[in-house]
């Protein structure tokens, strides 16, 4: 999972995404075990790091369930049941604060 974390993480960064941060959040939700939370400073930019992550995880043979959010591109959430990627626009990042409802969360580190 460490190496999967890893990747999710370069391809984020790859296209600049802002304030990466990853939250096991595997003792408090049996939703999954990891969020990757990040936002886009525009709508081009939001749809162009799910679709670097998406093109970086076919790479490695791993395939989400579901991509929601992709069109209006304020809120794209990424489900790879194991983890979830959460790509917002800042200013959705800052309306929804998932980073304050999953406080008790452990951040990692890649």
């Amino acid at each position: 999972m460490k190496e999967i974390l890893k990747t999710v993480y370069n391809a984020l960064d790859d296209k600049k995404a802002n304030n990466i941060v990853i939250l096991d959040i595997s003792e408090l939700s049996e939703i999954s075990e990891y969020f990757i939370i990040c936002s886009g400073s525009n709508q081009n930019q939001v749809q162009a790091i799910a679709d670097n992550v998406e093109e970086e995880l076919c790479k490695i043979d791993v395939k989400g369930k579901k991509i929601e959010g992709f069109k209006n591109a304020e809120w794209i959430l990424m489900d790879y049941s194991d983890f979830v990627i959460h790509i917002f626009s800042d200013e959705q990042r800052e309306f929804y604060g998932l980073e304050k409802i999953w406080s008790d969360a452990k951040r990692v580190e890649v």
